[in-house]
């Protein structure tokens, strides 16, 4: 199997939110961008249900035309909902329309989204009922892998993982329980992470195994997972498992745990066991100190989550669907919720007490490691192979992150490379409860991206945050429209002109508008101001541009680029609506206004110069 398929990756929150601030894109732009994009693929599996894109459109206008909204920490940022999770007034189905309800309230963690200034896009497909890691038990398409060849997408959240993975949304919020936000990110080149149990509330969320059950994160970057993780984390009091977030990472050298190569198991792949020794030999290239650690307790508590008892809690949601509705349920899953019906009271007890000698002996283990790596898959398997043995393909998928919920851990799981053959690789990087901040770390660092010690940080979007733009035309200083920038705090940094790129256009005749406008050849340096404004406040003005005008970039003398004042597109296509002169040769707006004085005395002139 070979692939020249790779994740399609979009810009990330940090990106987007950067763009925003220098006028390079808007949350109009972004959702257009976002509505095209799921048009164009068609019906392929990854959304169950798309919001609409005028309602998308007014979400968007309705940020931009807030002064406040600027000031949020994910002003804009769109993002995707795993369909077992509430939003209020659209349907969540777990993939079975049977099942399906609209619920009139939103779960928490996505309400503290949405307050934070982000725009929720869609619901998410999953395995039905959110039982499976292999993304092919649905009434609906079949989501496939961005690395194509028919490759599964992974589940239970599918849809969350192929959203991000195909750049359609920077981040999308999943669901955990066996390995449900970590092995669809490893199938499609994504980071996948499930924090702690309770650090995001599971109110909301319709439980799959509700004491292990983690609402989860998947985007392209650790740094993106921190700003999301940030707005998400807090103490619910009514999630009985809700806890306080823990310790963060202090600097310290960091031990990695790894298994000899003899323990981990690859299904007979040869080409991903080569893979995963070739990343592991990295490791030392990341200033990680490595120790050898015995993988047995960790593998022998995740055998008990399909082969023991814990299936007799999905009952605890389905069992009286199952019983009413059984010919809605997709076969597979209508045969494991059955399973949970054999074990009884004692069955669960015994498992406990097992389950409880595992962690004490994993708890000494922590002792001399910080975190561990293993693969966080050890094969991948096309949509047919898992058709024709869905049970035991499943299991396999399941191999190394099963026990993470079990023994109370947090893991994210980390793009690798590929294989010799094309596929994707990806480390799992383990930790402890509450550990969170140190399994990033180490995460950044596989990734490349050099995240520092200490709390995670979200640019400071505050009303004290400042931004430049440039002017050249009313907004100059003694101008009639330089009285807005006043009134919103804004101060004088400089004069200075522009690159020798532009031309100055005079647009209308009765109350002409003066524009800037970028030229490949025969430009002219022009006369402006730079001016530094409260970032908040940049709303307030876009909402004042003349129709013929936009915000763009603007490259200055010295090179830099900074926000401006440009020609609207229609001014630029030379729409036959404006009157529009090349100014040019005067270098600036001031100069023409004081040579059409001085030469024609006219109203208009006088109206110039005002």
């Amino acid at each position: 199997m070979t692939s020249d398929l790779v994740p399609a990756l979009g810009p990330s929150v940090a990106r987007m939110l950067e763009a925003y601030r220098t006028g390079a894109a808007t949350p109009s732009n972004v959702v257009e961008d976002f509505s095209d994009a799921v048009a164009s693929r068609g019906d392929d599996g990854t959304w169950i249900t798309v919001v609409d894109r005028d309602e998308l459109r007014a979400a968007a206008e309705a940020l931009e035309a807030s002064p406040e909204a600027w000031s949020l920490p994910l002003y804009g940022i769109p993002f995707g909902v795993k369909d077992s999770i509430d939003v209020s007034g659209y349907p969540t189905t777990l993939a079975c329309p049977d099942y399906a309800y609209t619920p009139d309230t939103t779960a928490p963690a996505i309400q503290a989204l949405l307050d934070a200034g982000a725009i929720f896009v869609g619901k998410t497909s999953l395995d039905q009922f959110a039982t499976g890691l292999n993304g092919t038990r649905t009434p609906h398409t079949i989501p496939r892998s961005v690395y194509g060849n028919d490759m599964i997408s992974g589940g239970s959240s599918s849809g969350s993982a192929v959203a991000v993975a195909l750049g359609q949304v920077p981040f999308c919020v999943a669901t955990d329980t066996a390995g449900s936000g970590r092995v669809p990110a490893a199938l499609n080149g994504i980071v996948g992470w499930k924090p702690s149990r309770g650090l995001i509330s599971t109110v909301g969320l319709v439980p799959a195994c509700k004491s292990l059950d983690c609402i989860t994160l998947m985007a392209s970057s650790v740094e993106d997972l921190d700003l999301v993780f940030d707005v998400m984390c807090r103490e619910d009091p009514d999630d009985g498992w809700s806890r306080p977030r823990g310790h963060r990472y202090d600097g310290h050298e960091i031990t990695v745990g790894l298994p000899n190569l003899e323990q981990l198991d690859f299904f007979g792949d040869g080409a991903m066991a080569d893979a995963h020794a070739a990343a592991r030999q990295s490791l030392p290239e990341f200033e990680l100190r490595t120790t050898t650690v015995d993988l047995t307790p960790f593998l022998d508590a995740g055998s008990l989550l399909y082969q023991g008892p814990w299936v007799a809690e999905r009952l605890v949601e389905f069992d009286e669907f199952l019983t009413e509705k059984p010919n809605s349920i997709v076969p597979v899953v209508r045969e494991i919720l059955q399973g949970g019906r054999q074990y009884s009271a004692v069955d669960a007890f015994r498992a406990l007490a097992t389950l409880q000698r595992l962690r004490a002996r994993v708890a000494t283990l922590w002792t001399s490691m910080d975190v561990m790596i293993v693969p966080t898959i050890g094969t991948t398997f096309t949509v047919p192979e898992v058709l024709a043995d869905p049970i035991r393909s499943n299991t396999v998928l399941g191999h190394y992150t099963h026990f993470g919920n079990l023994l109370d851990l947090t893991a994210v799981a980390v793009p690798s490379g590929l294989t010799e053959d094309g596929r994707p690789v990806s480390l799992m990087v383990i930790g402890p409860a509450l550990s969170d901040d140190t399994v990033l770390a180490v995460a950044a660092r596989l990734l490349g991206e050099g995240r520092s010690a200490g709390p995670a940080r979200i640019p400071d979007r505050s009303v004290d945050d400042t931004i430049d733009i440039a002017v050249a035309g009313h907004h100059l200083s003694g101008e009639r429209a330089n009285y807005q920038l006043l009134e919103l705090g804004g101060s004088l940094v400089e004069a200075t002109t522009t690159a020798p790129t532009y031309t100055l256009l005079r647009i209308g005749t009765a109350d002409p508008t003066p524009g800037l406008l970028r030229v490949p050849f025969d430009g002219s340096a022009i006369d402006v101001e730079r001016w530094r404004l409260p970032v908040a406040s940049l709303a307030v003005l876009a909402g004042r541009l003349p129709a013929v005008l936009a915000l763009g970039r603007v490259q200055l003398a010295d090179g830099s680029d900074v926000l401006g004042y440009v020609c609207d597109a229609t001014v630029q296509a030379g729409a036959e609506r404006h009157t529009v002169d090349d100014i040019s040769e005067f270098g600036g707006w001031r100069a023409y206004s004081r040579a059409i004085a001085s030469t024609h005395h006219s109203p208009i002139a006088a109206q110039e110069t005002s």
